[in-house]
This record gives C-alpha cells, structure tokens and sequence, in this order.
C-alpha cells in the first residue's frame, strides 16, 4: 500500500515522497490509520521501523494551516532523540505552512523563547526544559491537541515521569494520546490507565532476542584487568566503527581518556555533557572523524547511527531490555555486526538475567594471547556449560567450554 491510499493529506504525502519513502512500514500502516481516526494508541516497535513518521504523519495530517498556539505536544527522554524527531517532523511539514520548535535543555533560553514567542503549532520537548518554560510563562498546554510520549520505558528509567505527570496535567482532557515504548512495566500501565482513553496496542517485532545479524558473545575476566581488555580487544578486531558502552558518566570520562591515551579517535556522549559536546560527538562518530564512541545509554535507543560495526558493553546492563538495545546498535539494516560484553564475577546475577530474558546462553570467550589472571567466573564455562565441548565454529576452535580470539575479524 503506498502512503496516498492511508488517508493522509495530500501535502503530507508529497513531503513523505520527497523524503524518498516509498511504502509504509508494518508500525506505520497500522498506527497511521488509527490515529487518523482519532484513537489512542500505545505503539511498540523497534528504532529504525519509522515510528516518527507513524505517529508524525497522521497528526500533521490532521493540524490542516498553522496556528498561532502549540497543538502538538511530543516528549522526548533526550536531548538528541528531541532534536531528531524535530528533524524529521520539518521534513514530513516540507511543503505546509506548519511550524515546528524544539525544546530542551543544555543550550540558551533565548531562542526558544522567540520560537515560542512567534507562535508554533507542534513542540517537541524533554520534560525537564518544557517545565521550566512553563513556570516562566513562556509555554502553554491549553490548546494541545495531540500528545505523543515517546520511549516512555526510557522516560521512566531517567526518573522523568513525575514531571511528565505534571506535564500532561496541564494539556486538556479532550486531546488525543499516543504513548510509545519498548517494554510496559506497572508504573507505564499506570500512567497509561490515567493519560489514555480506550487505547489501541500495536506490536511490532517486539523484540526479546538479539537480531539475527548480530554475533554477540562475553569476555569473562577478573575485574583488574577489564581496561586491559578492553584495550586489547580493540587492538584485535579490525573494525569499522565501535560504540563502548558504560553504566555511568564518570566511567564513561575515565574510559574515554584511557583510550585517548591509547591513541584511539575517542568521542564521548553522555548528559553530563553540554549540547555542543553532544552534537559534535555524534557527528565527528557518524562522519568517521571518531572511531570510538564512548556512551552511557543514552545512546542505546533512537538515536540515527548507522554503520556500526561493533558494540562493546564495557559494563554490562542492569535491565535485560538495555542489553537488546545496546547490541541492536550494530548489525541494521541487513548489515552484520558483533558485540562483546566484558564480565566480572559480580555482573553474574545481571548476565543471568539477560540469558532468562532473551531464552538462550551468550557464548563465553577468551582473547587469544591475552595473559589472563583466575577469575571464579571463568569455572562458568567449564565443558558441558556455555557452548560445549571441544569443536569448531567458524574455524574457530572451541575448547574447554571456551573459544579463542574475536568472535569475527573484518576485512
């Protein structure tokens, strides 16, 4: 089905083809017409289906000529998830009159306030900015028409949703709501049982397991030596791009100067720091001016980053659904892709969790010539455990329960 026959309008439709967009995807056929019709709509699908446009679309399509007053409201978790989704908004809106800002925080008030000021119909915000524009007066919810919560999960990991409680308190009752997220614990149900009317759910590849393009296996080591293995991992593997993903904004900095040290091109993305730093760093990554980014998880969801060849969990995850999200960073869009999770005896609870969660054993693997010190989580992966007894995959031999070298070398 092409776009033109979902109903959408015709202006709309002419920016979604000079988008270069041809057929909807499964997320967009099904929520643009539901939306249209003025349904509420829960939404879970993977980054990289076109939820944007599935909830961007319908609504623009709805908003007919700008008005001097915000009728759209959508809520962001991040900083760069904002900025994004303003982007293709304005692409969707290429040929109306519509008018979109974006609102949040780590930048100037002053030109968002004249944005507002000059009177715009959809704003996209994170909520901690959007508060204190209204507390300044700056910014009024009454006209809200539609109300998008985007990675709501992730809105609830980062502590957001008593101000998103308040945000939505200050936006009509008579408005229309989609909410979109990953996974759905007891505090999103709540808030969806009081922010939504009669709801529609929508699930896409609603994903509890790695994709197939993905190699994924762990490095288990004692916990002295995991920046030397990180430092040897990446002298090993002949890769293209490379995200280090980290459990805090501290450890983050600190890795990011030892890699430097080691003479890697080394960005670092976490909120700690400022937008400038944020922009420069995703763009230096996505022009190859970088080749580590060096992250906490704010950038495991939603963000536009292609061609990542590896992903290096130098923590591992808390929440199994992180862990998904993390690898899913490689291997998009058909490409193949490999991810390695460093372990520690202490991270065994967390690993355990993941491998309940996604239904299979992450394979357990040591570097080749790297001068390993005893770990009690090496006894893990004693034969007849983890992967087996002595055999070959990929010509790679498999002995003891574990193989020997990089899951897989480009080029």
């Amino acid at each position: 089905m092409a776009f033109a026959q979902l109903g959408l309008a015709p202006k709309l439709v002419e920016g979604v083809k000079a988008m270069g967009y041809v057929e909807p995807t499964p997320i967009q056929l099904r929520a643009i017409p539901l939306i249209l019709a003025g349904t509420d709509v829960i939404g879970s699908a993977q980054t990289g289906t076109g939820k944007t446009a599935a909830f961007g679309l319908p609504i623009l399509s709805k908003l007919g000529e700008h008005q001097p007053r915000p009728r759209v409201l959508i809520l962001e978790p991040t900083r760069e998830l904002a900025a994004q989704v303003e982007t293709a908004i304005r692409d969707f809106a290429r040929f109306t009159n519509l008018k979109v800002a974006v609102v949040f925080g780590g930048v100037g008030y002053g030109a968002q306030m004249d944005a507002l000021r000059d009177g715009v119909d959809i704003i996209v915000a994170t909520p901690g900015r959007l508060l204190d524009h209204m507390e300044r007066g700056t910014c009024k919810l009454d006209g809200i028409r539609h109300l998008v919560l985007d990675e709501a999960d992730r809105m609830l990991d980062m502590g957001f949703l008593p101000d998103v409680r308040r945000i939505v308190e200050k936006c009509p009752r008579d408005r229309h709501t989609s909410l979109f997220s990953a996974t759905v614990p007891p505090q999103i149900e709540t808030l969806i049982q009081w922010a939504m009317r009669a709801p529609q759910t929508i699930e896409i590849g609603a994903r509890r397991s790695p994709a197939e393009t993905v190699k994924h296996v762990i490095y288990p080591v004692a916990e002295s030596q995991k920046s030397d293995l990180l430092r040897a991992l990446l002298d090993s593997v002949n890769y293209d791009s490379v995200i280090v993903f980290c459990r805090t904004k501290h450890g983050a900095d600190r890795i990011a100067g030892l890699l430097k040290r080691n003479n890697h091109a080394v960005a670092v993305l976490h909120s700690n720091r400022t937008q400038r730093e944020r922009e420069q760093a995703l763009e230096g990554f996505r022009n190859g001016r970088f080749e580590v980014l060096v992250a906490t998880d704010i950038a495991a969801r939603g963000l536009d980053i292609s061609k990542v060849s590896h992903v290096i969990n130098y923590d591992v995850p808390q929440h199994p659904e992180d862990y998904i999200h993390r690898i899913g960073r490689t291997g998009r869009a058909e490409a193949s892709g490999d991810a390695f999770t460093i372990m520690v005896a202490e991270d065994s609870p967390h690993v355990a969790s993941i491998e309940r969660f996604i239904s299979q054993k992450i394979p357990r693997v040591k570097l080749e010539n790297f001068n390993y010190k005893y770990t009690a989580v090496f006894e893990e992966g004693k034969p007849g455990q983890a992967v087996g007894h002595e055999r070959k995959v990929k010509g790679v031999r498999l002995s003891g329960g574990y193989y020997f070298g990089p899951a897989r070398r480009r080029r």
